[in-house]
């Protein structure tokens, strides 16, 4: 039999396929370094010194050049003229520098140093940035978490950078073929970071025994290691097809200063912007404080020394099964088959349980919110599906917000009434985080399609980092507010598995609150206006 020959690379479905898993893979490792602290805060607390404030300012420093040096727009600018491919292997470099720096500050060899000293009397005050209470760094913050802070801004940097050329680049090896397939993968294999995260951070501070922070860090800078080879390699693959096809790389439209009055009295962005901004905020934060919220409301009992449960080979076993869970539940959206889409269901669901159940055995609130985006990987297709042929856009939006707000009350009065409670407690929390993951493929599959039926076309280039630099403030912003609000509301406590979460979780859930009336804006603007955001995407077949 003749092989097919194709005339383009990106034609050909291996090459395609192969060129996304480099960019999915890339982002993939990007996100396990996000949150690669996340955690472990109460290691950090022991061994560090980090109070929840040094915690949460050093987590929110992720977004601060973005934010307030206005990074954000240089990236767009540096996407616009020098292209995909070199953007690509750019950031992933950036996010390599960005996590080295962030690995000394938190390793052993820094504890001590002249470095240590320098940073220990130094960046106290920031001119015009203490002023207006903006500032990465306070007095008294530690000598460690400041360091580590400049090197997670460098980081965020790379990270903002990436995730913007990663889209272009799906576009411009999938267009006119499956791009919302390809968008959808690769959000889900960037979303399993977070559960690989969860679940490999504190296993690599533990190893041995003995705890050592550095070494989750040194996990992270490994697999960011990989994601630059992986850029480098569809960096040539990228030319090839550039080479084929006789074409200059594909670009948007630059951000225009002048496009800024415009898209700031459009009432349809306003609405985007801040749903985008009050959403998001009371997701990625929250992140980076659950696992510290669940040992904190959990009666966790650590398994005895020397058990199977106590062991390493657990956790990779845990690790393979989450990974089938994942990989069944999402395969099963594209069987033609129903007896094959079932039995992968089926397949899944079996998994779930199987993982949940070790999860609670281990006793290890890592492991049990790692389970929070497996519910999204698995609906994130049928949303897709349904958007694209049924429509019904607002109104997803309003249902994620409506479960959103139920997710953190259920955290902030629910799960404390369990405590104590052994198997209910660990009951409600996985089924508050699966559902809380769910809301989180409702909102982002409804809302970004909605932003081209808000805003003028020409300037939608423009509009887009407008929203992603609102988005990111608070991203800055509420990691900093939750560790400020639990060392406010939990005087003298030391313990790191002591802490009172409901001030937090109550916060957030006003952000979600503020969400869901915007939502509700928004169906009664579409509504009036005749928007076509509860239309289908797909308009003829």
């Amino acid at each position: 039999m003749a092989e097919k020959v194709y005339k383009f690379l990106n034609d050909n479905p291996v090459a395609r396929w192969s060129a996304l898993l480099l960019l999915a893979l890339a982002m993939f490792c990007s996100y396990i370094f996000m949150d690669i602290l996340s955690p472990i805060k109460d290691l950090m607390q022991e061994t560090r010194g980090w109070d929840s404030t040094a915690f949460g300012t050093m987590q929110g420093s992720e977004v601060f050049l973005n934010v307030f040096v206005f990074f954000l727009i240089f990236a767009g600018i540096i996407l616009d003229k020098m292209g995909v491919r070199f953007t690509a292997v750019l950031s992933a470099a950036v996010m390599l520098v960005g996590a080295c720096i962030k690995w000394y500050a938190v390793s052993e060899s820094f504890m001590g140093s002249s470095l240590e000293t320098w940073f220990t009397n130094n960046l106290n005050y920031i001119p015009g940035f203490d002023e207006l209470g903006v500032s990465p760094f306070y007095r008294g913050m530690p000598a460690s978490a400041k360091l580590a802070a400049c090197g997670f801004m460098i980081f965020g940097c790379g990270c903002e950078m990436a995730g913007i050329t990663v889209s272009r680049g799906i576009v411009k090896w999938f267009k006119g073929r499956e791009m919302a397939l390809a968008m959808g993968s690769e959000m889900a294999l960037a979303r399993l970071g977070v559960a690989t995260c969860m679940i490999f951070s504190p296993f690599f501070a533990r190893l041995g025994g003995k705890v050592d922070v550095s070494r989750s860090v040194a996990f992270g800078v490994v697999l960011l290691c990989i994601a630059l080879i992986m850029t480098i390699v569809y960096f040539f693959m990228d030319k090839k097809l550039d080479e084929q096809t006789g074409e200059e790389e594909e670009k948007d439209d630059p951000f225009k200063v002048s496009d800024i009055g415009k898209i700031l009295s459009d009432g349809g962005f306003w609405i985007v912007a801040l749903l985008c901004v009050l959403y998001y905020s009371a997701i990625f934060p929250f992140q980076k404080y659950a696992v510290n919220m669940l040992q904190c409301n959990l009666s966790l009992t650590l398994p005895e020394a020397g058990s199977f449960w106590a062991g390493s080979s657990v956790t990779l076993i845990q690790y393979f099964i989450m990974l089938l869970v994942a990989a069944a539940g999402f395969a099963s959206n594209f069987q033609k088959k129903k007896s094959n889409q079932y039995i992968l269901l089926c397949v899944s669901v079996l998994a779930l349980i199987v993982y949940c159940y070790m999860g609670y055995m281990r006793q290890s609130a890592e492991a049990i919110f790692a389970v929070f985006p497996l519910l999204a990987v698995l609906i994130t297709p049928i949303l897709g599906n349904y958007l694209d042929h049924k429509g019904k856009g607002a109104s997803m939006l309003v249902l994620g917000s409506i479960l959103l707000i139920a997710c953190h009350l259920t955290f902030a009065f629910v799960l404390p009434a369990f405590k104590g409670n052994d198997l209910g407690g660990v009951i409600v929390a996985y089924v508050t985080i699966l559902v809380l993951g769910a809301s989180f493929s409702l909102v982002p599959a409804a809302l970004w399609p909605s932003v081209p039926k808000l805003v003028d076309a020409k300037v939608i280039g423009s509009a887009y980092a407008l929203i992603f630099w609102i988005q990111n403030i608070g991203l800055w912003l509420f990691p900093l507010l939750i560790g400020k609000v639990l060392d406010k509301t939990n005087p003298g406590v030391t313990d790191p598995t002591a802490f009172n979460y409901t001030a937090p979780l109550v916060m957030l859930a006003c952000l979600g609150l503020a969400a869901l009336m915007l939502g509700l804006v928004l169906k009664v603007v579409d509504k009036k206006k005749g928007l076509g955001l509860e239309l289908p995407n797909i308009t003829a077949e």
